[in-house]
Protein backbone atom coordinates (compact mmCIF):
# COMPACT_ATOMS: atom_id res chain seq x y z
CA UNK A 1 0.00 0.00 0.00
CA UNK A 2 1.26 3.40 -1.03
CA UNK A 3 1.88 5.80 1.43
CA UNK A 4 0.67 9.38 1.55
CA UNK A 5 3.32 11.74 1.38
CA UNK A 6 3.21 14.27 4.39
CA UNK A 7 1.67 17.40 3.11
CA UNK A 8 -1.41 15.24 1.72
CA UNK A 9 -1.90 13.74 4.90
CA UNK A 10 -2.30 16.78 6.55
CA UNK A 11 -4.84 17.84 3.78
CA UNK A 12 -6.71 14.59 4.44
CA UNK A 13 -7.01 15.46 7.99
CA UNK A 14 -8.44 18.88 7.63
CA UNK A 15 -11.00 17.81 5.23
CA UNK A 16 -12.11 14.87 7.49
CA UNK A 17 -12.20 17.93 10.33
CA UNK A 18 -14.48 19.80 7.97
CA UNK A 19 -16.19 17.35 7.26
CA UNK A 20 -16.87 16.46 11.04
CA UNK A 21 -18.02 19.90 12.04
CA UNK A 22 -20.73 20.27 8.91
CA UNK A 23 -22.15 17.13 10.00
CA UNK A 24 -22.44 17.75 13.76
CA UNK A 25 -24.17 21.47 12.88
CA UNK A 26 -26.51 19.68 10.38
CA UNK A 27 -27.16 17.73 13.40
CA UNK A 28 -27.76 20.60 15.77
CA UNK A 29 -29.88 22.57 13.53
CA UNK A 30 -32.28 19.77 12.89
CA UNK A 31 -33.12 19.26 16.71
CA UNK A 32 -36.33 21.55 17.44
CA UNK A 33 -36.05 24.07 19.90
CA UNK A 34 -38.36 24.51 22.73
CA UNK A 35 -40.32 27.99 22.83
CA UNK A 36 -41.64 29.19 26.08
CA UNK A 37 -45.25 30.64 26.25
CA UNK A 38 -45.98 34.21 26.63
CA UNK A 39 -47.97 35.35 29.76
CA UNK A 40 -48.30 38.87 30.24
CA UNK A 41 -48.36 39.75 34.42
CA UNK A 42 -50.93 42.11 34.93
CA UNK A 43 -52.86 44.08 37.49
CA UNK A 44 -56.55 43.35 37.86
CA UNK A 45 -59.72 44.40 39.76
CA UNK A 46 -63.12 42.62 40.94
CA UNK A 47 -66.24 45.24 39.70
CA UNK A 48 -68.23 45.76 42.42
CA UNK A 49 -71.08 48.04 42.60
CA UNK A 50 -71.28 50.99 44.75
CA UNK A 51 -73.13 54.09 45.27
CA UNK A 52 -71.47 56.86 43.07
CA UNK A 53 -71.78 60.98 43.33
CA UNK A 54 -71.51 63.97 40.99
CA UNK A 55 -68.77 65.99 42.38
CA UNK A 56 -67.55 69.20 41.16
CA UNK A 57 -65.05 72.17 42.46
CA UNK A 58 -64.89 75.80 41.59
CA UNK A 59 -63.39 78.09 43.00
CA UNK A 60 -64.41 81.79 44.08
CA UNK A 61 -63.97 84.77 45.62
CA UNK A 62 -65.75 85.50 49.27
CA UNK A 63 -67.96 88.50 49.11
CA UNK A 64 -70.44 90.24 51.26
CA UNK A 65 -74.45 89.75 50.84
CA UNK A 66 -75.20 92.98 50.54
CA UNK A 67 -72.60 95.74 49.27
CA UNK A 68 -73.86 99.64 49.35
CA UNK A 69 -72.39 101.92 46.77
CA UNK A 70 -73.07 104.97 48.76
CA UNK A 71 -73.32 108.69 47.43
CA UNK A 72 -74.02 112.28 48.15
CA UNK A 73 -77.48 113.35 47.71
CA UNK A 74 -75.86 116.83 46.51
CA UNK A 75 -73.23 117.62 44.61
CA UNK A 76 -70.30 119.56 45.70
CA UNK A 77 -66.36 119.83 46.21
CA UNK A 78 -65.30 117.03 48.98
CA UNK A 79 -63.93 118.83 51.97
CA UNK A 80 -63.36 116.19 54.61
CA UNK A 81 -62.83 112.48 54.43
CA UNK A 82 -63.23 110.33 57.86
CA UNK A 83 -62.56 106.58 56.68
CA UNK A 84 -60.11 104.04 54.95
CA UNK A 85 -60.79 101.22 52.89
CA UNK A 86 -60.90 98.72 55.83
CA UNK A 87 -62.48 100.71 58.40
CA UNK A 88 -65.55 99.29 60.66
CA UNK A 89 -67.95 101.30 61.08
CA UNK A 90 -71.79 102.42 63.05
CA UNK A 91 -74.59 103.00 61.93
CA UNK A 92 -75.05 107.13 61.49
CA UNK A 93 -71.15 107.16 61.44
CA UNK A 94 -69.77 110.42 59.42
CA UNK A 95 -67.79 108.97 56.22
CA UNK A 96 -67.39 112.49 54.21
CA UNK A 97 -68.42 115.84 54.07
CA UNK A 98 -68.81 118.46 51.54
CA UNK A 99 -68.16 122.30 51.02
CA UNK A 100 -71.57 123.23 52.01
CA UNK A 101 -71.02 126.97 51.56
CA UNK A 102 -73.39 127.45 48.52
CA UNK A 103 -75.80 125.75 50.16
CA UNK A 104 -76.00 127.20 53.63
CA UNK A 105 -76.41 130.73 51.41
CA UNK A 106 -79.22 128.96 49.72
CA UNK A 107 -80.52 128.05 52.96
CA UNK A 108 -80.79 131.33 54.32
CA UNK A 109 -82.09 132.84 51.08
CA UNK A 110 -84.84 130.39 51.42
CA UNK A 111 -85.33 131.32 55.07
CA UNK A 112 -85.92 135.26 54.15
CA UNK A 113 -88.08 134.35 51.73
CA UNK A 114 -90.34 132.64 54.25
CA UNK A 115 -89.98 135.73 57.00
CA UNK A 116 -91.20 137.81 53.97
CA UNK A 117 -94.21 135.67 52.92
CA UNK A 118 -95.31 135.00 56.57
CA UNK A 119 -95.32 138.99 57.21
CA UNK A 120 -97.47 139.12 54.22
CA UNK A 121 -100.18 136.36 55.06
CA UNK A 122 -99.79 138.00 58.58
CA UNK A 123 -101.15 141.22 56.67
CA UNK A 124 -103.66 139.55 54.54
CA UNK A 125 -105.60 137.76 57.25
CA UNK A 126 -105.74 141.06 59.37
CA UNK A 127 -106.97 142.85 56.57
CA UNK A 128 -109.85 140.04 55.97
CA UNK A 129 -110.58 139.98 59.64
CA UNK A 130 -111.33 143.88 59.68
CA UNK A 131 -112.88 144.01 56.13
CA UNK A 132 -115.56 140.70 57.49
CA UNK A 133 -116.44 143.52 60.65
CA UNK A 134 -116.77 146.10 58.23
CA UNK A 135 -118.95 143.87 55.32
CA UNK A 136 -120.90 143.06 58.59
CA UNK A 137 -121.79 146.61 59.04
CA UNK A 138 -122.63 147.06 55.46
CA UNK A 139 -119.68 149.86 55.41
CA UNK A 140 -118.18 148.13 52.05
CA UNK A 141 -119.70 145.82 49.26
CA UNK A 142 -119.27 141.74 48.96
CA UNK A 143 -116.79 142.11 46.28
CA UNK A 144 -114.64 144.37 48.41
CA UNK A 145 -114.62 141.53 50.44
CA UNK A 146 -114.35 138.62 48.36
CA UNK A 147 -110.59 140.76 46.58
CA UNK A 148 -109.57 140.44 50.18
CA UNK A 149 -110.25 136.81 50.66
CA UNK A 150 -108.39 136.03 47.31
CA UNK A 151 -105.32 137.80 48.66
CA UNK A 152 -105.27 136.23 52.04
CA UNK A 153 -105.26 132.89 50.10
CA UNK A 154 -102.65 133.84 47.52
CA UNK A 155 -100.67 134.58 50.48
CA UNK A 156 -101.15 131.45 52.20
CA UNK A 157 -99.92 129.90 49.34
CA UNK A 158 -97.03 131.72 49.11
CA UNK A 159 -96.61 131.48 52.88
CA UNK A 160 -96.55 127.22 52.21
CA UNK A 161 -94.41 127.86 49.37
CA UNK A 162 -91.92 129.59 51.62
CA UNK A 163 -91.63 126.87 53.94
CA UNK A 164 -91.31 124.24 51.71
CA UNK A 165 -88.36 125.28 49.97
CA UNK A 166 -87.30 126.12 53.37
CA UNK A 167 -87.84 122.59 54.30
CA UNK A 168 -85.34 121.32 51.11
CA UNK A 169 -82.63 123.37 51.61
CA UNK A 170 -82.19 122.64 55.12
CA UNK A 171 -82.33 119.11 53.80
CA UNK A 172 -80.02 119.82 50.69
CA UNK A 173 -77.07 121.55 53.64
CA UNK A 174 -77.82 118.30 55.66
CA UNK A 175 -76.82 115.88 52.81
CA UNK A 176 -73.37 117.54 52.57
CA UNK A 177 -72.88 115.01 55.24
CA UNK A 178 -72.47 111.25 54.53
CA UNK A 179 -73.12 108.81 56.86
CA UNK A 180 -73.21 105.04 56.84
CA UNK A 181 -76.53 103.64 57.26
CA UNK A 182 -75.58 100.22 58.45
CA UNK A 183 -73.06 98.50 60.13
CA UNK A 184 -69.88 96.87 58.18
CA UNK A 185 -67.01 97.58 56.71
CA UNK A 186 -65.88 99.97 53.98
CA UNK A 187 -64.59 98.47 50.79
CA UNK A 188 -63.33 100.63 48.53
CA UNK A 189 -63.23 104.55 48.08
CA UNK A 190 -64.29 106.39 44.49
CA UNK A 191 -63.82 109.33 45.42
CA UNK A 192 -60.96 111.46 47.53
CA UNK A 193 -60.79 115.12 49.18
CA UNK A 194 -60.97 117.70 46.64
CA UNK A 195 -62.90 116.51 44.17
CA UNK A 196 -66.34 117.38 42.97
CA UNK A 197 -69.42 115.10 43.01
CA UNK A 198 -72.35 114.93 40.92
CA UNK A 199 -75.34 114.22 43.03
CA UNK A 200 -75.57 110.45 42.90
CA UNK A 201 -72.05 109.54 41.93
CA UNK A 202 -70.52 106.80 44.33
CA UNK A 203 -68.15 107.67 46.82
CA UNK A 204 -67.58 105.07 49.36
CA UNK A 205 -68.71 101.23 48.95
CA UNK A 206 -69.82 99.70 52.68
CA UNK A 207 -69.98 96.26 52.66
CA UNK A 208 -72.56 95.17 55.42
CA UNK A 209 -71.50 92.76 58.34
CA UNK A 210 -72.98 89.68 59.25
CA UNK A 211 -74.28 88.02 56.29
CA UNK A 212 -71.52 86.60 53.75
CA UNK A 213 -71.41 84.65 50.93
CA UNK A 214 -68.65 82.91 48.16
CA UNK A 215 -69.37 84.29 44.50
CA UNK A 216 -68.14 81.92 41.48
CA UNK A 217 -68.51 81.07 38.07
CA UNK A 218 -70.27 77.84 37.00
CA UNK A 219 -69.38 76.29 32.98
CA UNK A 220 -72.60 76.04 31.06
CA UNK A 221 -72.56 72.68 30.87
CA UNK A 222 -72.63 72.33 34.46
CA UNK A 223 -75.33 74.72 35.78
CA UNK A 224 -78.11 72.07 35.77
CA UNK A 225 -75.84 69.83 37.64
CA UNK A 226 -75.17 72.19 40.59
CA UNK A 227 -79.22 73.13 40.76
CA UNK A 228 -79.77 69.45 41.38
CA UNK A 229 -76.51 69.83 44.51
CA UNK A 230 -77.95 68.05 47.57
CA UNK A 231 -74.23 68.82 49.59
CA UNK A 232 -72.67 72.14 49.00
CA UNK A 233 -68.87 72.99 51.21
CA UNK A 234 -66.63 75.86 51.02
CA UNK A 235 -63.31 75.69 52.22
CA UNK A 236 -60.71 78.67 52.27
CA UNK A 237 -56.80 78.42 50.90
CA UNK A 238 -56.10 80.03 54.50
CA UNK A 239 -58.33 76.36 56.25
CA UNK A 240 -58.58 73.61 54.01
CA UNK A 241 -58.92 71.61 57.00
CA UNK A 242 -62.20 73.69 57.64
CA UNK A 243 -65.14 72.94 55.54
CA UNK A 244 -68.18 75.97 56.03
CA UNK A 245 -71.64 74.22 54.67
CA UNK A 246 -73.29 76.25 52.40
CA UNK A 247 -76.20 77.02 50.04
CA UNK A 248 -76.79 77.47 46.51
CA UNK A 249 -78.75 80.84 46.88
CA UNK A 250 -78.95 82.14 43.14
CA UNK A 251 -77.33 81.68 40.05
CA UNK A 252 -77.63 84.32 37.45
CA UNK A 253 -80.06 83.98 34.89
CA UNK A 254 -77.74 85.17 31.64
CA UNK A 255 -73.93 84.07 31.01
CA UNK A 256 -71.32 86.97 31.81
CA UNK A 257 -70.68 88.32 28.01
CA UNK A 258 -67.23 88.31 28.60
CA UNK A 259 -66.06 84.76 30.39
CA UNK A 260 -69.20 82.94 28.92
CA UNK A 261 -70.18 81.17 32.48
CA UNK A 262 -73.35 82.00 34.95
CA UNK A 263 -72.41 83.68 38.19
CA UNK A 264 -73.50 81.91 41.65
CA UNK A 265 -74.02 82.72 44.92
CA UNK A 266 -73.32 80.35 47.81
CA UNK A 267 -74.87 81.53 51.13
CA UNK A 268 -72.78 80.70 54.36
CA UNK A 269 -75.19 79.19 57.01
CA UNK A 270 -72.51 79.21 60.06
CA UNK A 271 -69.69 81.43 58.77
CA UNK A 272 -66.65 81.70 61.25
CA UNK A 273 -64.67 85.15 62.08
CA UNK A 274 -62.00 84.12 60.31
CA UNK A 275 -63.37 83.79 57.15
CA UNK A 276 -62.95 87.63 55.69
CA UNK A 277 -63.84 89.38 52.66
CA UNK A 278 -61.77 89.11 49.65
CA UNK A 279 -60.67 85.62 50.63
CA UNK A 280 -60.24 82.80 47.97
CA UNK A 281 -62.58 80.10 48.55
CA UNK A 282 -62.89 76.21 47.00
CA UNK A 283 -67.04 75.17 46.53
CA UNK A 284 -67.15 71.41 46.69
CA UNK A 285 -70.90 70.60 44.86
CA UNK A 286 -71.91 67.01 45.29
CA UNK A 287 -75.33 65.18 44.34
CA UNK A 288 -75.72 60.92 44.57
CA UNK A 289 -76.43 59.10 41.55
CA UNK A 290 -77.72 55.95 41.35
CA UNK A 291 -75.46 52.62 41.94
CA UNK A 292 -73.49 51.75 39.54
CA UNK A 293 -70.01 50.15 38.76
CA UNK A 294 -66.85 52.50 38.48
CA UNK A 295 -63.56 51.27 36.44
CA UNK A 296 -60.26 53.59 36.85
CA UNK A 297 -59.43 55.47 33.71
CA UNK A 298 -56.55 52.79 33.62
CA UNK A 299 -58.50 50.34 32.58
CA UNK A 300 -59.61 51.83 29.03
CA UNK A 301 -58.13 51.02 25.64
CA UNK A 302 -59.37 52.90 22.38
CA UNK A 303 -60.47 49.99 20.06
CA UNK A 304 -61.15 51.33 16.88
CA UNK A 305 -63.12 54.11 17.99
CA UNK A 306 -64.61 52.37 21.05
CA UNK A 307 -63.88 52.27 24.34
CA UNK A 308 -63.23 49.10 25.82
CA UNK A 309 -61.91 46.76 29.01
CA UNK A 310 -59.81 43.29 29.07
CA UNK A 311 -62.29 41.04 30.85
CA UNK A 312 -59.85 37.79 32.62
CA UNK A 313 -62.06 34.36 32.10
CA UNK A 314 -60.20 31.67 32.57
CA UNK A 315 -56.43 32.78 33.12
CA UNK A 316 -57.01 34.66 29.49
CA UNK A 317 -58.02 38.35 28.58
CA UNK A 318 -60.86 39.07 26.39
CA UNK A 319 -61.44 42.65 24.96
CA UNK A 320 -65.34 43.75 25.90
CA UNK A 321 -66.48 47.17 24.41
CA UNK A 322 -68.39 49.60 27.01
CA UNK A 323 -70.41 52.29 27.22
CA UNK A 324 -69.27 55.30 29.44
CA UNK A 325 -72.18 57.03 31.52
CA UNK A 326 -69.71 59.81 33.11
CA UNK A 327 -66.42 60.53 34.28
CA UNK A 328 -66.02 60.61 38.36
CA UNK A 329 -62.47 61.80 39.23
CA UNK A 330 -59.66 59.10 38.29
CA UNK A 331 -62.89 56.43 37.48
CA UNK A 332 -65.11 56.02 34.92
CA UNK A 333 -68.80 54.85 35.41
CA UNK A 334 -69.91 52.01 33.23
CA UNK A 335 -73.24 52.76 31.50
CA UNK A 336 -73.14 48.86 30.31
CA UNK A 337 -71.31 46.51 28.98
CA UNK A 338 -69.97 45.13 32.42
CA UNK A 339 -71.77 42.65 35.53
CA UNK A 340 -70.78 43.00 38.70
CA UNK A 341 -68.26 39.85 39.55
CA UNK A 342 -66.10 40.40 36.35
CA UNK A 343 -62.14 40.71 36.81
CA UNK A 344 -61.05 43.42 34.67
CA UNK A 345 -57.29 44.24 33.58
CA UNK A 346 -56.39 47.99 35.39
CA UNK A 347 -52.63 47.98 34.61
CA UNK A 348 -50.43 46.66 31.49
CA UNK A 349 -54.11 47.07 29.05
CA UNK A 350 -51.69 48.19 25.85
CA UNK A 351 -49.63 45.24 26.24
CA UNK A 352 -52.05 42.83 25.54
CA UNK A 353 -53.58 40.85 22.54
CA UNK A 354 -57.24 38.84 22.63
CA UNK A 355 -56.82 35.26 23.93
CA UNK A 356 -53.63 35.95 25.68
CA UNK A 357 -52.63 34.47 29.19
CA UNK A 358 -52.25 36.44 31.71
CA UNK A 359 -50.69 36.12 35.61
CA UNK A 360 -52.32 37.76 38.23
CA UNK A 361 -50.10 40.40 40.21
CA UNK A 362 -50.28 39.82 43.49
CA UNK A 363 -51.76 36.46 42.86
CA UNK A 364 -50.07 32.89 43.57
CA UNK A 365 -49.35 31.55 40.27
CA UNK A 366 -51.43 28.69 38.99
CA UNK A 367 -49.61 25.13 38.72
CA UNK A 368 -50.03 24.04 34.75
CA UNK A 369 -52.64 21.68 34.55
CA UNK A 370 -54.63 23.04 37.75
CA UNK A 371 -58.30 24.07 37.28
CA UNK A 372 -58.35 28.00 36.47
Amino acid sequence: MPTLSRPRQLRAIVGLSSLLLALIGLAGCSKKVEQSEDIRPVRTLTLAPGSTEASMELSGEVVPRYESRLGFRVGGKIIVRKVEVGSVVKRGQVLMQLDATDLQLSQAQAKAAFSGADSQLALAKADLERYRELRAKNFVSQAVLDAKEASYKAAQSAHDQASAGLKVQANQSSYTTLVADAEGVVTALDAEVGQVVAPGSPVVRLARTGAIEVKVSIPEDRVEAIRQAKSVTVRTWAQRDNAVPGVVREIAPATDPATRTFSARVALSKATADIRLGMTATVSFSAPLPPGIRVPLTALLNDQGKTSVWVVEKGKVKLVPIEVAGPQGNEILVGSGLDAGQEVVIAGVHLLREGQKVSILGRPAVAAGAPQ
